[in-house]
């Protein structure tokens, strides 16, 4: 019998790494579908929702380099799209198959026909759809080789037809062509950028993501040139750790002693890192950018030297360079500042709440101690995303995943499925905010089919907490933010997963760690305190003006009581401010 061209799909996909296709099988898939049954190599996870699938492959792809995901035509393609979105923006090597109506049907508004090449534009880099047997052969090595190489999503398009016809094999190359090379600026540009550091006294380094494997040549500039270091959110495990220099994150979610550090530096060193916001960004100081995509170089701050390269490989030529300062004056300040807000996070950690509102900060300082070194987290957007910022600690061995730039509900539950299948021998730990879990609870039904062992831990505040300070601080008063829970616990258990519900604080560790040592999935449902709030690290007169106004609208339409049990939730906040 002829090879199908599901079957070379199948084939080829498998010889570049991808081990799962996160899916829902139907019509236009069927043949892909059989494939995998047949060859017994890729296994097949049957999610949900393709939304989830999506978020599964991206976590897949960050964990082990590769991930694959697939909709079938019209809704299933529509589905992938948010995660798809997420995916492109994290950089991750994510192949989505899109399967489709006959070629025959094309432009006749078949039943469930799309536009995948008009659909999928704006989320990935590479997007194609296949009409022939040959095509189909060339496009899916290009397809493979622009995911891996420029790590962006990549589409491609499978008509059901192409997929059961025959196999036509590619007169171009057919096998994956990784490629490890050497990327650093020139010899010219890192003496100048020694000479900088040289002769610069006060310097900050600010490290992201695309820092991730030069943690060691990080350590060490710092201690050369006596720098503070402080991070993104998505560089926080690849940087913290075993770091006697780190100051902590700035943005949103971040600590006063991370933006402090910046603000007084004469030199901050932007280090892989595609930080979003603008505003936190110091304008005073010189700024050297060193990034792998010099095309985002300077879209956050005025950047007084732009270097394209790896960081690792820019460091390693760099370290020679730099002579190493004797006064260490400017450091020792930003690590007093910084040890001053680990203090005041430890004694927010320590106000464990009552019945029913159990601080999330204890429960996030009590997951940190009680995980695995090398736990991989998952949070969700939202207040989630706070908790896991401030309180889970790296290890040089933790990984933390997230929608960290496209910022999306619902990612924590779908992201702890791939990380599940992709790293099975570690533990796997989910933020979920009740909020996101609302949105995407059917695929609890694909945790407990697999047996995936993930902990799913459900900060249930009752609202939209993240959106209610929005709100408040630009001094509107909260509106449809509250939220009406089911009881999570019981309807994981419905589902057949383990579950516990916990509303007294002194139940949180014993129940915690008795759920983290059960083998299959858990899910532990943890009423925790509506009004605990998270302060950014720079806290404008506008923003403490719009809470003041917002609150006065609370209290002239009757809500008190909720004035009240804000203010109590968040004194611990306003001591320091004030």
């Amino acid at each position: 019998m002829a090879k199908k061209v599901a079957d070379q799909l199948i084939e080829t996909i498998y010889e570049a790494g991808i081990k799962h296709i996160y899916a829902v099988t139907g019509d236009s898939l069927n043949e892909v579908n059989d494939a995998v049954r047949t060859h017994n190599t890729v296994k097949w996870v049957h999610v949900r929702h393709e939304e989830a699938g999506a978020y599964a492959a991206l976590a897949e792809a960050e964990l082990n380099g590769i991930g694959c995901c697939a909709g079938s035509s019209g809704p299933g393609h529509v589905h992938l799209i948010n995660g798809l979105y997420d995916a492109h923006r994290s950089n991750a090597s994510v192949l989505a198959i899109a399967s489709t109506c006959a070629t025959s049907e094309f432009g006749m508004s078949y039943f469930q026909e799309t536009n995948t090449i008009k659909l999928f534009d704006d989320c990935s880099g590479y997007n194609q759809i296949a009409t022939t047997p040959v095509q189909f052969s060339r496009m899916l090595q290009a397809a493979l080789q622009h995911t891996v190489h420029k790590k962006e999503v990549a589409v491609l398009g499978l008509p059901g037809d192409i997929a059961a016809g025959n196999a036509a094999e590619s007169p171009t190359t057919t096998n994956l062509l990784p490629s490890k090379g050497i990327y650093r600026p020139h010899n010219s540009e890192l003496k100048a950028l020694a000479e900088l550091i040289n002769s610069t006294e006060k310097v900050t380094i600010y490290c992201g993501i695309g820092a991730k494997g030069a943690h060691d040549e990080i350590v060490q500039l710092a201690s050369l040139t006596k720098s503070p270091v402080g991070y993104s959110f998505r560089g926080k495990m690849a940087v913290q750790y075993d770091n006697p220099y780190e100051v902590g994150m700035t943005g949103l979610l971040g600590l006063p002693s991370a933006y402090a550090a910046m603000h007084d530096a004469d030199l901050l060193i932007l280090l892989g890192t595609d930080f979003p916001y603008q505003t936190f960004m110091p304008e005073k100081c010189k700024i050297v950018q060193v990034d792998i995509r010099p095309e985002r170089i300077g879209r956050r701050a005025k950047v007084d030297m732009a270097l394209g390269g790896n960081v690792k490989d820019t460091l390693e030529a760099l370290l020679p360079l730099i002579n190493e300062k004797s006064n260490d004056d400017f450091l020792k300040t930003q690590l007093k500042v910084y040890a001053k807000v680990k203090e005041h996070l430890g004694l927010a950690a320590n106000r464990s709440g009552s019945e029913d509102t159990i601080a999330p900060e204890y429960l996030a300082t009590v997951i940190d101690t009680i995980a695995d070194r090398d736990a991989i987290f998952t949070v969700d957007t939202g207040m989630c995303c706070v908790w896991g910022a401030r309180y889970l600690q790296a290890t040089g061995e933790r990984e933390m995943l997230g929608s960290f730039s496209h910022g999306s509900m619902a990612n924590a539950m779908p992201m702890a499925i791939g990380a599940a299948f992709a790293r099975p021998d570690q533990q796997i730990i989910a933020f979920c905010g009740d909020g996101g879990l609302s949105m995407m609870m059917g695929d609890l039904a694909t945790i407990v089919q697999y047996k995936l062992p993930i902990k799913l831990v459900v900060f249930d505040n009752r609202s939209l907490g993240m959106v209610k300070l929005e709100m408040e601080v630009a001094g509107l008063p909260d509106y449809e933010t509250d939220m009406f829970n089911p009881d999570f616990a019981a309807i994981a258990t419905a589902m057949g997963m383990q579950s516990f519900r916990v509303n007294e604080p002194s139940k949180v560790e014993e129940t915690l760690k008795e759920a983290f040592t059960f083998t299959g999935p858990v899910l532990i449902s943890v009423q925790t305190d509506p009004n605990a709030l998270a302060m950014p690290p720079k806290l404008e007169l506008s923003q403490m003006t719009g809470f003041a106004k917002s609150m006065t609208k609370l209290i002239l339409s009757g809500r008190v009581d909720e004035v009240w049990d804000t203010a109590k939730s968040n004194l611990k906040h306003w001591r320091d401010i004030l």
